[in-house]
């Protein structure tokens, strides 16, 4: 638990995307599952009106998290920001400077671990 890093990317859907943004969740979901097994969770929740996404993360370490950071430029970040628009990411957890850094241009906001428990 002390390595884990976990995020919440906040992203408004672009008005009549939703067909477009199922489809990109789904191909996003599969590769992610294939292909990171540092990636622990991966889930895409939406509000009632379906103008809003929370894409909820949660990886083994920093060093995941890059990996998936990469993955997604090499496969999808063409396509999920002309579907999505980013407005908030919180990180969870000690991300290493690489991590801060790669996230740096979402604006990304960092909270560190003051106690609690994880089961």
């Amino acid at each position: 638990m002390a390595d884990t890093i976990k995020w919440v990317l906040e992203v408004d859907i672009a008005d009549g995307k939703m067909d477009e943004l199922k489809t990109l969740m789904t191909d996003m979901s599969a590769a992610t599952r294939a292909d990171e097994p540092g990636t622990l969770d991966y889930e895409w929740l939406t509000d009632a009106e379906g103008g809003r996404c929370h894409i909820l993360e949660r990886f083994k370490d920093s060093g995941a998290a890059m990996a998936h950071l990469g993955n997604f430029g090499a496969k999808f970040a063409e396509r999920f920001m002309a579907i999505l628009t980013p407005t908030r990411l919180s990180v969870y957890g000690p991300a290493t400077d690489e991590l801060r850094g790669a996230v740096a241009g979402l604006g990304a906001v960092h909270y560190g671990e003051i106690g609690g428990f994880h089961r």
